[in-house]
């Protein structure tokens, strides 16, 4: 029988999750530090261990929100992918799930628990008194070469490269510039209000990715230029070990038909290819991302809680913050008609639809303080 104990965040212990084979960029020590930073949370390092023999690792956090202590391996709205467990060869995903449990609730005192395993299947959570979703994302095999990567697009995901060339885009790799996170997020700004929302983290979320990730190597920034020199698009591009991942994306409405979102993609994947990078992750399955050639993964997102009430609130808070978010956007629309400042309205600090206070409503805010 696996078990989990914790271990202190050491040199040690992030050289140990650094040997594993299928290590991923969330299990590192600078992209912990982020959603520590980011979410106000503690990170939680274990050892699984089958008798006194360490056969994996465990990487997640802990938040606390009106007393309810919560491991997040991740949470929805860390704007992090995948979480869970680095395991040597052999040793059962399922096993380790369900060692996860005890170490969750009762060693550590959690009143919920969120994870998202890159390996797990819904195979290896059925019977365990999980709830889960198939979270599917969309990946490309980076293997190939350019000619077939590019051949492997859609026509029209081509065409709208070569226009975007002939058009005088260009692409620039971005380096210690400290306006990136303004163009970035003002573009954001712009890609929400076009569905009436606003965006669902604030800026501060991305200048402490590029601080943290970033300063480590592992981020790459791009910008794409008009013929003019104007910023016209941004992406945001987390690299490591054998995987990139497709963090943000942002582009201006009036500049789209110059078809920088396309190029930026490409850019990406042929400058991870020749960093020996394997696979591109887009990190999510809309349908639009499948123009790339890409293939689709179905990684179930699970949890469960302590009580029923408590997986009550959590679904709660999950619709609360979608009419959050719109009535924070009709605000701003508002605002911006009447020409007054939209900083400090509700909703553009906001972590997403986790468990952040922003995302309850008054009544459910009372009910955490009674239950804390």
């Amino acid at each position: 029988m696996l078990r989990l104990h914790r271990v202190t965040p050491a040199a040690d212990v992030w050289a140990e999750l650094a040997g594993h084979d299928d290590r991923l960029i969330f299990h590192t020590e600078p992209w912990v530090r982020f959603v520590a930073e980011a979410q106000r949370a503690e990170p939680v390092l274990a050892r699984v261990a089958d008798g006194a023999t360490t056969v994996g690792h465990f990487t997640g956090l802990v938040t606390r929100r009106f007393g309810l202590r919560i491991l997040g391996s991740p949470m929805a709205g860390w704007t992090t992918s995948y979480g869970g467990f680095l395991l040597d060869a052999g040793v059962p995903r399922r096993h380790a799930l369900q060692a996860l449990l005890p170490f969750a609730f009762d060693d550590l005192g959690c009143a919920h628990l969120e994870v998202r395993d890159r390996g797990a299947t819904a195979g290896d959570l059925a019977g365990l008194g999980l709830r889960w979703t198939t979270a599917p994302t969309a990946v490309i095999d980076l293997s190939p070469s350019e000619d077939a990567l590019f051949g492997a697009m859609a026509s029209a995901c081509r065409r709208n490269i070569r226009k975007a060339a002939r058009s005088a885009v260009v692409v620039e790799e971005v380096v210690d510039d400290p306006t990136f996170a303004d163009d970035f997020y003002d573009q954001l700004r712009d890609v929400f209000a076009k569905q009436n929302l606003v965006p669902t983290y604030s800026i501060e979320r991305v200048r402490s990715l590029i601080r943290h990730v970033g300063g480590a190597g592992q981020l790459l920034l791009l910008r794409a230029r008009d013929g003019d020199g104007r910023c016209i698009a941004t992406a945001i591009l987390p690299w490591y070990h054998r995987t990139m991942y497709f963090w943000g994306g942002a582009s201006y409405r009036e500049h789209q038909h110059l078809r920088p979102n396309e190029t930026l993609i490409w850019h990406a994947m042929r400058w991870a290819r020749s960093r020996g990078v394997t696979e591109f992750d887009f990190v999510g399955g809309n349908a639009y991302k499948a123009k790339y050639g890409t293939t689709e993964v179905a990684v179930p997102w699970a949890r469960r809680s302590r009580s029923p009430v408590v997986a009550h609130l959590r679904d709660a808070a999950q619709q609360g913050f979608a009419l959050k978010q719109r009535a924070a956007a009709r605000l701003v629309a508002a605002r911006s008609r009447l020409a007054l400042p939209v900083w400090g309205l509700p909703g553009l600090e906001s972590s997403g639809p986790g468990w952040d206070a922003a995302c309850f409503g008054a009544p459910l805010t009372e009910a955490l303080q009674v239950l804390a």
